[in-house]
């Protein structure tokens, strides 16, 4: 692409207001199609924020060797899970991509080589919660994968290089959950709508008040943090998506929770929005 398109692709995403920037606790697949207070609050978020030109998600369920960005004009929907029934699988979430803001993202990002990807498409991290965000699917969604080699500062500092986009109409969306724990969750507590054992209640407590602290040294070292949030974040897969969001605050932005509970006992729901 030569200089004169990338400089009209830029201003074309030109924007006045900084648009918000949202993690999203996205939990069991099923919220796809299930009615529930998490999918209620989904679809009043999407009516409350400013319309975006595009989104670019951060999901759990993309880990690489590397940084990708998908850059496919129509990404395909990926069922990216087992056991669930066939009304799931036979969901399409048929939004375009943007080539172009893949590009961009491309040509921004410093700290990393982001490679060009044509084959991922879009997992359940991403399009099992913007369908309720966003149902017509005409807005573009592109992804941007966790290179599983970075440290989480690393993740950080990647981040904060995204931070120009939130004026060009571009809504980031981290996708995952605070505390994750599939080996913990208690079955026989799936139809209890706030059950969370001591421990994960205690976790989602402790990241709450660090986020509204604005502690980012604890929450990037979030290892240190003890055994109630070492059993919460078992693996960083779920949980980096939420430095990707906290990374983009800007200096005295509002931080809002909503679908703050847990469910199954490890598993929160809990999101924010941010600005």
């Amino acid at each position: 692409m030569n200089q004169r398109k990338l400089k009209d692709l830029f201003e074309s995403h030109e924007s006045t207001d900084p648009m918000p920037v949202l993690f999203v606790g996205h939990g069991n697949p099923m919220n796809a199609i299930e009615e529930n207070e998490f999918v209620l609050n989904w679809r009043t978020l999407g009516r409350s924020i400013p319309r975006p030109k595009a989104i670019l998600c951060i999901s759990a369920h993309w880990e690489t060797n590397g940084t990708f960005v998908t850059a496919m004009p129509r990404p395909s929907t990926i069922h990216d899970f087992g056991g669930f029934p066939q009304k799931l699988y036979d969901v399409q979430y048929p939004a375009p991509g943007s080539p172009e803001l893949a590009f961009e993202v491309k040509h921004n990002v410093m700290s990393a080589t982001v490679g060009l990807d044509e084959k991922w498409g879009l997992d359940h991290g991403s399009w099992s919660v913007i369908r309720n965000i966003y149902p017509e699917a005409d807005i573009p969604v592109i992804e941007l994968s966790m290179d599983y080699n970075l440290t989480p500062m690393k993740h950080y500092e990647l981040a904060k290089e995204l931070v120009q986009f939130r004026k060009k109409g571009i809504l980031i969306i981290g996708s995952g959950n605070i505390v994750h724990n599939l080996r913990m969750i208690s079955w026989e507590h799936a139809n209890e709508p706030e059950f969370g054992f001591d421990w994960a209640l205690r976790a989602n407590e402790i990241f709450e008040s660090l986020i509204l602290d604005n502690n980012l040294k604890d929450l990037i070292n979030y290892h240190a943090l003890g055994r109630e949030v070492q059993m919460a974040v078992p693996s960083p897969d779920h949980f980096i998506p939420l430095l990707y969001a906290l990374a983009l605050k800007r200096e005295n932005e509002s931080t809002l929770f909503f679908n703050d509970k847990l469910v199954m006992g490890s598993l929160s729901m809990t999101s924010m929005r941010i600005g």
